[in-house]
This record gives structure tokens, C-alpha cells and sequence, in this order.
């Protein structure tokens, strides 16, 4: 399992914090979202300069947010380069996002995921693209003209089943384009803690000892049976056709795996979903709780399917559908992450002094 730091910032990269992570910490990859760039950009002044710089320039505040944001993801593609070296590939990348106001517009986000990747020019980058419906055609044609993609705001199976067969078309189509299936590369970002948030949300307003029983269990096996659909669908005829012709495995990303409930230990989204071909990202504050306490107990995904498809049977009994949480979760996923860009512009309009 390879651990990928969530977050980025121009503070991270100027004072070295990021290659300290990979000479101490393991660090292999980074991702980044519009929530954690509004983050940086509100917070202190590293980049006004270069917004002043853009703003002398004529640069629009759209603009603004690509310049700024390509200008760090590809100086972490730099930082990380290494890491890609040695591991052929597998590691040392760096995720960016299509702009979130695009996740429900098919065409505008394989355009913006074309202009993002020629303007970071990197060959570890990785474009995120939301697995929304109007997302998968987008994923299967940026993979087919050889643009390596983070699939982001997974959280139900079947929309995972979705995600990797677009996968697979997508590399079809570029192997029937003669390109290199072998530099083509892709993770499945599954959401991990937001999951329980919901539905343990759910469970107190029922309030009885059967829902108290169930508190903190559905993030995990949704993540663990998301796991076993990989390995069947990554076992399949198709693939093996596909790996025949040097096509790399979609890894499983754990995502959002930082614990949001105080009453749960602070690194179970990390100890409880050990299993090979995985990444887990996580924010730096997970990362030292697991080097200061974390116990790892080996493989904990294999040989908890069973009971993890009886936690949603559990909660089926109890009247909380799957398939409602699931749904509440990709549309609240895409609003929360429109509404921070959204947040990004405003304080870059604020720093260029415009309306």
C-alpha cells in the first residue's frame, strides 16, 4: 500500500516540508482538491506575489486559478520525479483537478482536463475527473489519448463497477490508437469517512441500541467490498487482454481517510484497509498519528467481505438504503468541492482587488 500525502501548498514546497515527508514519513504521491487549495491560498500570502504578477499582466481570475495551481502541481511533479523514476511509474504522482463546476458536463471536462495537462507537462500527473455519470465518458477518452487520470468522488459500487469499465474502454481505445498502454496510468479514488459521517449521521437520530451497534461501520466495508469488486473485474478475460498488451492495474485510492469522529481511533482508515494494490492518502495529521501509534496488522481487507455486506443489510433493516446515502454523498461531494473553487475565485479576487 502506498501512502500519498492529501494535501498541497506553495508553503509546503518552498520550505522543503514536502521532501521532508518523503525522506521521513514514506511519502510516494500527492493529491490535491479544490477544498485544499482554497485552503492554501486564504492563508498567509504566499502567493501575492505571482497574483500581482498575473494581475499586471491582464490575466482573468479563471485564468489566475490555473496559473497558480498548475505553477505548484508542477513543481511537486519535480519534487516527486524521483520517486516516479524508481518505481517506473507506479508512484511519485501528483494529482490535479478539472475545475468542479464542470462535473456534470461531459465535453467542457475532457477539455479542461487536456488543457491542465499540457500546461503542468508532466509526465506523473495525474487529472482528476469526478466520477459523476457525466464523468465516466470523459475518463474513458482522456485515457484514450494517453492522459494518466485520478477518478475521484467514488462511493458507491455499482458507480465503481462504472469507473472501471470506463477504464477499460478507455485503454482499449488508445491500445486500437497504437499508443503505449504502459504509460498510461490510473487510481480509483474510493471516499472512505465520509460515508460513516452520513450514515452514522442517521443512525443517532434513530437512537436505539441496534443503530448505536452499527456507528462506524459502513465507511469500511464499503471500502472492503469495493476491494473485492476490483479483484473480480481485475480478473476478468477483458483485463488480462488488456494487461497482454502492458496495460497497469487501476489501484484503489483510500481517500478522505482522516477520522472525523472523536470517539474512534484516528488511524482505523488506514489500519483497517491494508491490502496490497491500494494507496491511501491522507492529510499529514493522520500520517504522524500512524507513525506515533499506529499498529499495522497486516492484510485487513481479505476475509471481511461477508461480514461487511451484513453491516448493509443491518442498515437496510433499520431503513437506511444504500443507495439513498450513496447518492446524498456524490451530489453533497460535487457541491462541496464547487462551493471551495467557488471560494478560491472569491479570495483571488479579493488579492487582485477586483469585484
Amino acid at each position: 500500500m502506498s501512502v500519498w500525502l492529501d494535501d498541497i501548498s506553495r508553503d509546503r514546497l518552498r520550505t522543503g516540508n514536502l521532501q521532508m515527508l518523503i525522506d521521513d514519513m514514506h511519502v510516494v504521491g500527492v493529491t490535491s482538491n479544490p477544498t485544499i487549495f482554497a485552503k492554501s491560498l486564504s492563508s498567509g500570502t504566499a502567493y501575492d506575489d505571482q497574483i500581482a504578477d498575473l494581475k499586471a499582466y491582464g490575466v482573468t481570475v479563471d485564468e489566475v486559478s490555473r496559473m497558480i495551481t498548475t505553477y505548484d502541481i508542477r513543481w511537486a511533479c519535480d519534487v516527486f520525479r524521483p520517486t516516479y523514476e524508481a518505481t517506473n511509474g507506479l508512484d511519485g504522482r501528483v494529482s490535479l483537478e478539472v475545475d468542479p463546476r464542470l462535473a456534470r458536463e461531459t465535453a467542457p471536462t475532457i477539455a479542461e482536463a487536456r488543457a491542465l495537462w499540457w500546461m503542468v507537462d508532466r509526465p506523473n500527473l495525474l487529472i482528476k475527473i469526478p466520477a459523476t455519470a457525466e464523468g465516466l465518458p470523459a475518463i474513458a477518452q482522456c485515457l484514450s489519448e494517453g492522459i494518466s487520470i485520478n477518478v475521484t468522488l467514488i462511493f458507491a459500487l455499482e458507480r465503481y463497477g462504472e469507473v472501471i469499465d470506463a477504464f477499460m474502454t478507455g485503454l482499449e481505445r488508445a491500445a486500437a490508437a497504437g499508443r503505449d498502454l504502459s504509460k498510461i496510468r490510473s487510481v480509483a479514488s474510493f471516499f472512505v469517512s465520509r460515508v460513516d459521517t452520513e450514515v452514522d449521521d442517521r443512525l443517532d437520530k434513530l437512537g436505539t441500541p441496534e443503530a448505536a451497534a452499527l456507528r462506524g461501520k459502513a465507511a469500511l466495508a464499503n471500502a472492503r467490498l469495493a476491494y473485492e469488486l476490483f479483484e473480480q473485474r481485475f480478473a476478468t478475460e477483458r483485463w488480462q487482454a488488456l494487461r497482454a498488451q502492458g496495460a497497469n492495474v487501476q489501484r484503489p485510492l483510500w481517500a478522505s481517510t482522516s477520522v472525523k469522529d472523536p470517539s474512534f481511533g484516528d488511524t482505523m482508515y488506514v489500519v483497517d484497509l491494508v491490502v496490497a494494490d491500494t494507496v491511501n492518502t491522507m492529510p499529514e495529521g493522520t500520517m504522524r498519528a500512524m507513525a506515533d501509534h499506529g499498529k499495522l496488522l497486516g492484510d485487513t481487507v481479505h476475509g471481511t467481505y461477508e461480514a461487511s455486506r451484513q453491516v448493509f443489510a443491518d442498515l437496510e433493516e433499520l431503513g437506511i438504503a444504500y443507495d439513498d446515502v450513496v447518492q446524498v454523498l456524490e451530489d453533497e461531494g460535487v457541491t462541496k468541492f464547487e462551493a471551495s473553487w467557488n471560494q478560491l475565485l472569491d479570495t483571488i479576487r479579493t488579492k487582485m482587488g477586483v469585484g
